[in-house]
């Protein structure tokens, strides 16, 4: 019996990297998997029908069940068509896993309109859209009597949380599909949808982009050798097991964001009001000189301990 017998998921992004481990280990825990993917470019550019084929026929060939999708999750009629593939193929959905993205990286003085377009359409109108017609369908069945126990796990990013140079259109939408899954809980926890998000942290063909990767993830091979350890750190792998967990039928996790790394997991806290200042009545730009200048000296200590 595995933890997801019976689950149906649609893991968009699953041709490669965490997608294609979500995907696998989703089949082996015995979810029927619609797996989908573009098969373009780490910047979004081009497309490979391949990619989510050679996935499901991985998946097969482990004596699972899936189907290729190739829809782009951007675009309306196509992740309409997405879910409705899940449907038609399988006859429901359970489970979304929003992890499809892209990167274009540049300073924000040197970024061009079409870059921040790109990265922000396909994170969080990618994000959206999927889910707003599997929420359709949940809300649909919710009123017509049916027990509904469903969940979407969204994947933002520490480049959104704690922020990252070179990146304000992809730390925009992660910061921003954090903020989306809070929300979509609120709007769907009363139909039985539980909205969960993770920002993992593994070698991937986008996480490898970033300057100074290769040499960052060599080290921390070097370190594990010499430690005597075979574990992998930042093996894509790692991250699968939580999105399945959080995936399962009566997992009782709905609202959170967490960091997914190597042997962890670490809750995050949403923003929150850490200080106040008051005066009487309406503040003058001359007192708060005096009562705000104290928040200058504030840092924020954003280092998560990767080793």
């Amino acid at each position: 019996m595995g933890k997801l017998d019976g689950r149906i998921a649609i893991i968009t992004g699953a041709g490669r990297g965490i997608g294609r481990e979500h995907a696998l280990l989703f089949a082996r825990e015995g979810a029927k998997v619609v797996v989908n993917d573009l098969g373009g470019g780490t910047d979004g550019s081009g497309a490979d029908a391949t990619a989510a084929q050679q996935v499901v026929e991985e998946i097969k060939a482990l004596g699972g069940d899936a189907v290729a999708s190739h829809h782009d999750v951007a675009d309306e009629e196509q992740a309409k068509a997405m879910v409705d593939l899940a449907v038609e193929t399988f006859g429901d959905v359970n489970v979304l896993v929003n992890n499809a993205g892209i990167l274009r990286d540049r300073m924000v003085f040197s970024m061009s309109p079409e870059e921040w377009d790109a990265v922000i359409r396909v994170h969080l109108r990618g994000h959206f859209l999927p889910t707003k017609f599997v929420a359709m369908r949940w809300r649909e069945q919710a009123k017509a009597g049916k027990e509904v126990k469903a969940s979407i796990i969204n994947t933002t990013s520490t480049s959104g949380l704690l922020s990252n140079p070179g990146q304000t259109n992809y730390g925009a939408a992660k910061s921003g599909i954090a903020t989306f899954t809070e929300i979509c809980q609120k709007e769907l926890g009363r139909y039985g949808v539980r909205s969960n998000a993770i920002a993992p942290a593994a070698r991937t063909r986008l996480t490898l982009t970033v300057p100074g990767a290769e040499e960052r993830y060599a080290e921390r091979e070097r370190r594990q050798r010499e430690a005597g350890s075979d574990f992998d750190k930042s093996d894509p792998a790692n991250i699968a097991p939580f999105v399945a967990y959080l995936a399962t039928e009566n997992c009782p996790i709905a609202g959170k964001v967490f960091f997914v790394y190597a042997n962890e997991v670490r809750l995050f806290q949403p923003w929150t009001m850490v200080d106040t200042i008051t005066t009487e009545g309406r503040w003058t730009i001359e007192g708060l000189e005096a009562a705000a200048k104290k928040w200058g000296d504030i840092t924020w200590d954003q280092s998560l301990g990767i080793s």
